[in-house]
C-alpha cells in the first residue's frame, strides 16, 4: 500500500516502514505526527485530497541537510561572493496508511 502526501510544497510518495527527509515540521524526537494531506492512496486520486485517509509518522531527527554553496561572480569586474546554506530538515519514519 502506498500513499503520496504532501508537505513542505512537496509531494512524496511512501509505503509503510519508509524514512523520509522532508521539509522542517514541528515535533520532537519520538513524537507521532499525522499527516492529513493525502493526495493519492493506492492509485485513488483524490480531488484534491482523498476523503478519510490520512498517514502516520514518528519523527526520528531534527537535523540540518547537507551544505549548498552559493557562488556569484561577475568576470572581469573583481566580484566574487561565496556564501553557503544548510536547510533545516526533519527525518521521519512511515508507520501507518490510514484509508477509508
Amino acid at each position: 500500500m502506498y500513499a503520496v502526501i504532501k508537505t513542505g510544497g512537496k509531494q512524496y510518495k511512501v509505503t509503510s516502514g519508509d524514512v523520509v527527509k522532508i521539509e522542517k515540521i514541528a515535533g520532537e524526537e519520538g513524537k507521532e505526527v499525522i499527516f492529513n494531506e493525502v493526495l493519492a492512496l493506492d492509485g485513488v486520486i483524490g480531488t484534491p485530497l482523498v476523503g478519510g485517509a490520512s498517514v502516520k509518522a514518528t519523527v526520528l531527527k531534527q537535523a540540518k541537510d547537507a551544505k549548498v554553496i552559493v557562488f556569484k561572480k561577475k568576470r572581469r569586474q573583481n566580484y566574487r561572493r561565496k556564501n553557503g546554506h544548510r536547510q533545516q530538515i526533519t527525518l521521519v519514519k512511515i508507520t501507518d496508511i490510514c484509508g477509508k
